[in-house]
């Protein structure tokens, strides 16, 4: 381990090393083995967040997002938070492993909590979902709210009104629509293949969308 860094950095390293002697064979982290994990797929505007709020309060799952759990490194002052701070200061995206880690080390701290994990946003593009299935946990299944392009808009728009974000305004809405669309189609029809997407009308009421994600849910063992 490179000691010439300061105490924290040598301790992560040093943790890293520790960390993975106890992996399993697959190279996961056996603390980790039981957990049951639904990835949450939708585009902006798609009511996923509403959705998985209720998935919370209904059935107990744990709700982690990749966003939150960046914004709260970096509020916490943490070493690794002031690194991660000064990559999106930069405009650069967060690498994937540090993703991974943050999703990783969140699961370890709830796991004796619950084991079923709702994994909000995410996967975004492919190789997201497959290296959290490699280095995590595979996943159970893949929620997908399938709404259409001018619903979504008109939601967006009409929250831009009131939440005074910058990126709620028709151009940029359509951007991200259309790389939401590029991402995420490889993602669908890739766990199609292994028959684990439900698709979710979500053009209705919450109450409707909600009877459908229910039976889905329901219809696991958890």
């Amino acid at each position: 381990v490179p000691a010439e860094s300061s105490a924290d950095e040598v301790f992560q390293q040093v943790q890293k090393v520790f960390d993975s002697m106890s992996l399993d064979k697959s190279g996961r982290d056996p603390v980790l083995k039981d957990a049951k994990v639904l990835f949450i797929v939708g585009g902006p505007g798609s009511g996923k967040g509403t959705q998985c709020a209720k998935i919370v309060e209904k059935f107990g799952f744990c709700h982690l997002s990749s966003g939150d759990l960046l914004r709260e490194e970096v509020a916490s002052g943490s070493e690794r938070g002031a690194k991660l701070k000064d990559v999106m200061a930069r405009g650069e995206l967060v690498s994937m492993d540090d993703v991974l880690q943050l999703m990783c080390d969140a699961m370890k701290k709830k796991i004796s909590e619950t084991k079923c994990f709702l994994i909000d946003g995410y996967p975004r593009e492919l190789e997201q979902g497959t290296r959290f299935e490699k280095e995590i946990v595979p996943c159970v299944g893949v929620l997908y709210f399938d709404v259409s392009d001018e619903t979504m808009t008109s939601r967006l728009l009409k929250r831009g009104e009131t939440s005074g974000r910058v990126d709620d305004n028709e151009e940029t809405i359509k951007k991200r629509l259309q790389t939401f669309h590029n991402q995420t189609k490889p993602v669908i029809d890739y766990y199609s293949q292994q028959d684990k997407v439900c698709k979710i009308p979500a053009e209705g009421s919450e109450k409707d969308i909600f009877a459908e994600v229910e039976k889905y849910v329901s219809s696991h063992k958890w």
